[in-house]
């Protein structure tokens, strides 16, 4: 028997010196897959400047 590494033994290492270099650079999912995360305490000038963005430029 061979002691080397599989392919997938190698594969899962990388990731893990990748991870622990970099941390997780992508999330699991994307942004529009998940709730849209309300402010917990919004001040009132955040709230008006959020209010106040033109529907063109998104949320």
């Amino acid at each position: 028997m061979s002691d080397k590494p599989t392919g997938q033994d190698v594969e899962w290492q990388r990731r893990r010196r990748r991870a622990e270099i970099f941390g997780d650079a992508l999330p699991e999912t994307t942004s529009d897959e998940r709730e849209p995360a309300a402010p917990e305490r919004e001040s009132a000038a955040d709230r008006w400047l959020r209010e106040q963005v033109p529907p063109h430029h998104g949320s």
